[in-house]
C-alpha cells in the first residue's frame, strides 16, 4: 500500500502526538486504551495501523457509502496570547468517548488515522536549515527508514509538512470512493496544509470549484508575521492566494482586527461578515448571501475551516485568544449546515480548542461540547454528500 511505511512512522495512535516522558504519559496511555480496547502498547499500535491499512485500502475499492478520515494535529506553536491547543486533538476524543459514544467520528463511517508526530518546537520545514531537518529526521525516522519508500532528507519533519504529506496519501481517483478529510488542531496554522491538499486534489486536478467558509474572531490575512511565512495569522491569506483571490473566501463572525472590514474586502477581494453583522441579520440570511455569492463565483465543493474563537467566549472560552460579541454555537452550526447542504464539503478543520486554558465555571467541558457540536455537523455533512461529478 501507497506509503504505509512512511505514514506509521510520521503518525501515531490517535491521542499520542505530542511528546511525552513522564508527564502527561499515563494519561495519554489510559485514552489510548478506550480509543482501541487494548491493554497493552503492543496492542494499541497493532489495532491503529490496522485502521490506517483499512483507510488506506479503502481509495482502491470499487464506490461504495463516503468514510470520513479523521486526523489530529497536537501542534501548538506561535500562536495567540497563551496556548494549549496541542491538547485538543487527545481531549476531544476522550470527551466523545465519554459523553458522546454515537458520535459519528466514533462510527463505523470513520477512519480515525491518528496523529501528526510533533517535535514541539517546530513548525513548518521551510523555516529550517538542512542540517536542522536532517538531525531531526535522523531522530524521528533513522531506524524505519530502510523501509521507508522516501529517503532520509526528503521526509518532512516539521507538523504542517507531516499534515501535508500524510493527507496527500488519500487523494483519490474521481471514480473511487470518498474519503473526507476533518482535521482537529492545534493553532490555526494545521489549517493550511488541510485546505491546500484539498485545493490540489479538487481544483488544481479541475474536479472541482473550492469555497472556503472561514469562521474566526480575527481575520489571519497577515502576509508574514514577525517574518513567518505559514503560521496561525497568515494561513487565510495563503489559501486565499490559491483561490485566486477572486472572492471564493468568505470570514465570518471576525471582531477583533487592526484593520476595519472595508480595508480587508478590498485588498484582498473577499467578503467578511462580522459578528455585529450577524446578530443583525441571522443566520439564515447570511447563508443565503454565501450561497448565492459562491454559486454566482462557480464554486461546486465547500471546505470548512472553524476557529472556535469565531464562537463567543461565553459558549468556548477554553482558547488561546478567546473575544466576546461572537457568534452563538446556533448561528455557527446553522450557516456551515445551510451552505455545506448546498455545496458538497470535501474537507474541514476544527482549531484553537484549549482544554487547560479553562477561564469559567463549566469549562473547559462547555468549549469541548460546543466543539463536538460543529464536528458533528461537518462528519454529518460530509457522509450524506451529493456526488460532486
Amino acid at each position: 500500500m501507497s506509503h504505509r511505511k512512511d505514514l506509521s512512522a510520521m503518525l501515531r495512535p490517535a491521542g499520542g502526538g505530542v511528546y511525552v516522558v513522564s508527564t502527561g504519559l499515563k494519561e495519554q496511555q489510559a485514552l489510548q486504551k478506550v480509543i482501541y480496547q487494548a491493554d497493552t502498547a503492543e496492542d494499541i499500535n497493532k489495532a491503529w495501523l490496522g485502521t490506517l491499512d483499512s483507510a488506506l485500502q479503502h481509495q482502491q475499492d470499487e464506490p461504495k457509502t463516503s468514510q470520513l478520515l479523521l486526523l489530529g494535529v497536537p501542534s501548538d506553536t506561535g500562536a495567540g496570547f497563551t496556548r494549549g491547543a496541542n491538547l485538543a486533538p487527545a481531549v476531544i476524543r476522550s470527551y466523545l468517548l465519554q459523553h458522546e459514544p454515537d458520535h459519528p467520528l466514533l462510527g463505523q463511517h470513520c477512519y480515525d488515522i491518528g496523529d501528526v508526530r510533533v517535535v514541539p518546537q517546530l513548525l513548518s520545514d521551510d523555516m529550517l536549515n538542512q542540517e536542522q531537518k536532517q538531525a531531526t529526521a535522523q531522530v524521528l525516522y533513522g531506524q524505519e527508514s530502510v523501509t521507508m519508500q522516501a529517503t532520509l532528507q526528503d521526509l518532512p519533519v516539521a507538523p504542517l509538512d507531516i499534515c501535508d504529506f500524510a493527507l496527500s496519501q488519500f487523494k483519490q481517483e474521481e471514480q473511487k470512493s470518498a474519503l473526507t478529510p476533518i482535521v482537529i488542531g492545534g493553532d490555526h496554522s494545521v489549517a493550511w496544509p488541510a485546505f491546500k491538499v484539498a485545493h490540489e486534489r479538487w481544483e488544481q486536478s479541475g474536479k472541482a470549484r473550492l469555497g472556503l467558509l472561514h469562521f474566526d474572531a480575527h481575520t489571519d490575512l497577515l502576509s508574514e508575521r514577525l517574518g513567518i511565512k505559514y503560521c496561525f495569522a497568515t494561513w487565510a491569506w495563503h489559501a486565499n492566494q490559491l483561490l485566486g483571490a477572486d472572492g471564493r473566501l468568505v470570514q465570518v463572525g471576525i471582531r477583533a482586527s487592526g484593520r476595519d472590514q472595508e480595508h480587508w474586502e478590498k485588498t484582498c477581494n473577499l467578503r467578511q461578515v462580522w459578528a455585529n453583522e450577524v446578530q443583525e441579520r441571522g443566520a439564515l440570511a447570511v447563508a443565503q448571501e454565501i450561497i448565492e455569492r459562491f454559486e454566482a463565483l462557480g464554486v461546486t465543493a465547500l471546505y470548512v475551516s472553524n476557529d472556535i474563537d469565531g464562537t463567543d467566549s461565553a459558549f468556548a472560552s477554553a482558547t488561546g485568544t478567546p473575544e466576546p460579541n461572537g457568534l452563538t454555537p446556533e448561528q455557527v452550526d446553522e450557516i456551515t449546515y445551510l451552505v455545506g447542504q448546498r455545496f458538497p464539503l470535501v474537507g474541514a478543520d476544527l482549531v484553537e480548542v484549549a482544554p487547560p486554558l479553562s477561564r469559567a465555571e463549566g469549562e473547559p467541558e462547555r468549549t469541548l461540547k460546543t466543539a463536538s457540536i460543529y464536528l458533528r455537523t461537518l462528519a454529518n455533512l460530509a457522509l450524506n454528500r451529493q456526488a460532486i461529478f
